[in-house]
């Protein structure tokens, strides 16, 4: 069974930064699509962003644009998503998820995803 591990929330104050890391265990990323999603309490499940595993081609959440980094290490199966200049705003919990693809473009949005991690609290305040 394939797995993901989320790891790297916390507490940060508005302005700071966080990086998160979703560590990929019984599969290697070089032909999955690995996407970060957040969902805040009372609210829907959104994409941030994704990486395909060959290219790297990435996209984002206009609302990250900017600010958010991801990136992929397959020596290490991980995946990374840098963060910085958080707002209050981006406080949820944070997941990755996987799926197989032969696309050349990845896509945030959650349905299109098979498999995920327990996910990461963010909690951005001062």
């Amino acid at each position: 069974q394939l797995q993901l591990v989320e790891s790297g929330g916390g507490l940060v104050q508005p302005g700071g930064s966080l990086r998160l890391a979703c560590a990929a265990s019984r599969f290697t990323l070089n032909t999955y699509a690995i996407g970060w999603f957040r969902q805040a309490p009372g609210k829907e499940r959104e994409g941030v962003s994704c990486i395909l595993g060959s290219g790297g081609r990435t996209n984002y959440a206009d609302s990250v644009k900017g600010r958010f980094t991801i990136s992929r290490d397959n020596a290490k199966n991980t995946v990374y998503l840098q963060m910085n200049s958080l707002k209050p705003e981006d406080t949820a919990v944070y997941y990755c998820a996987a799926i197989f693809t032969v696309r050349t473009m990845c896509n945030i949005i959650p349905q299109g995803y098979a498999y995920w991690g327990q996910g990461t609290q963010v909690t951005v305040s001062s």
